[in-house]
């Protein structure tokens, strides 16, 4: 079978790694894949929004299974329109992907059908936003509360805010001075949860689910959880505090009848559901729905699972997933994410990479590329994220010691990570 993977990042890397390793597999396409996808499939330079491209690709190449990584070309509806031509697609609808496309319609659908998530208020008026939370801040200037543009941003769109100030901030970078486009058209300000987060990630057929083990991400750039929000400095699986018995009861108050609810308002959901919930101390509550793996929990996800991934997703397809019993590794995977200097703000690209060959080749360690690309010979920066170091062992400290160990062996200007990803995990 010939398979196509739609993205670029390191997400797309991680599946397009575990994909390779599937005897199924006679030849892997990537579009537009990077420098270290290259490394096991052929990469074509086609724009991840090109679906009229990326189908003319298909149908030449007689591509018998697709897998769109990203979040933008679900939401445009790629997986329909390839769906249409008779090629099989791994992926949500477009209607579907509208439970991460809008978070309004997310929370609403939440709300409906009574799955526990944050309190919240939605607006499409600056004025009007500004004056809630002078209303709820009540003359003071502490007031926890979280800003979310609607619409796709990236996974940047989420302001967590602690004073009257930083929400009027949040506010007039969205929907005034439009940061994130159009996406800030609306906003939503909902109340601030505390505890700790997990990605629950699932693969489903519409019924049934095939649940992959929990991660926890780094959203924060800096050690100690500082500094602005990016789309993940790092993650580690499984996650201590989400258990099983605590997972079992997250597939069954919040996952399930989120699939059941998209069915029953005629979105029937298939492909991946991203579920990162907060553990609270009433039990735990959606932050948010994502219609696609994550980026980074792909890059510990797929090293921990022992199935074969193209099995598990013609299953899905097929409707039986309820045949597939995961299996995954008793053990830890931690990544950590590599970044360029400046990022999430500006930065620079085109910085040689060295040391990649020297980290790769350690025991248990994986190097998934995400902002690269080659110039000449030479593998270069091409992002804000450039690099997942992603190690398994068999204890989160023997994880975590060999994924830093990578990360010592790897150089280029200006090179950014945390240094306490998994700490928190790690028994003394």
């Amino acid at each position: 079978m010939k398979v196509l993977i739609v993205g670029s990042g390191g997400r797309e890397h991680a599946i397009a790694w575990k994909v390779a390793q599937s005897p199924k597999v006679t030849k892997l396409y990537c579009a537009p894949g990077n420098a270290g996808i290259a490394s096991i499939a052929e990469c074509v330079d086609i724009n991840v929004m090109d679906t009229q491209g990326i189908l003319a690709l298909a149908k030449e190449q007689g591509i018998g299974l697709v897998i769109i990584g990203p979040d933008n070309p679900l939401f445009a509806g790629m997986a329909d329109v390839l769906r249409a031509a008779g090629i099989p697609t791994f992926g949500p609808s477009g209607a579907a992907a509208a439970i991460e496309g809008s978070k309004v319609f997310s929370k609403q659908l939440m709300a409906k059908y009574g799955i526990p998530t944050a309190d919240f208020r939605v607006f499409d008026n600056a004025l009007e936003a500004r004056a809630y939370i002078e209303d709820l801040a009540k003359g003071s200037e502490e007031l926890p509360i979280v800003v979310k543009a609607d619409g796709l941003a990236l996974g940047k769109g989420v302001y967590v805010c602690s004073t009257k100030t930083e929400a009027f901030k949040a506010i007039e970078d969205m929907m005034v001075d439009k940061v994130f486009g159009d996406a800030g058209d609306r906003i939503l300000i909902e109340e601030r949860l505390e505890g700790q987060e997990a990605s629950l990630i699932v693969i489903t057929d519409g019924e049934n689910i095939a649940p992959l083990t929990p991660a926890q991400d780094y959203k924060r750039i800096h050690d100690f959880d500082k500094g602005p929000n990016t789309g993940g400095m790092g993650c580690y699986s499984p996650v201590p505090v989400v258990p099983q018995k605590l997972y079992d009861q997250c597939i069954e108050t919040i996952i399930k009848p989120a699939i059941a609810a998209m069915k029953a308002e005629g979105r029937l959901y298939t492909g991946v559901l991203y579920t990162g919930i907060m553990l609270t101390k009433n039990g735990p509550s959606v932050i948010e729905f994502n219609a696609r793996f994550g980026d980074p929990e792909t890059q510990v996800m797929l090293p921990m699972l022992e199935n074969d991934l193209v099995e598990v997703i013609e299953a899905s397809l097929s409707g039986s997933l309820d045949s597939i019993g995961l299996k995954c590794y008793n053990g830890a995977a931690v990544c950590v994410i590599i970044a360029s200097g400046g990022y999430p703000g500006k930065y620079e690209t085109g910085k040689p990479i060295s040391g990649l060959a020297e980290a790769g080749a350690l025991a248990g360690v994986t190097i998934f590329h995400a902002g690269t690309k080659f110039d000449g010979d030479q593998i270069v920066t091409n992002g804000g994220r450039v690099l997942g170091v992603t190690a398994v062992g068999e204890s989160f400290r023997a994880a975590r010691n060999r994924a830093y160990e990578a990360v010592d062996l790897i150089k280029f200007d200006g090179m950014h990570y945390r240094h306490d990803i998994a700490a928190r995990v790690i028994k003394d």
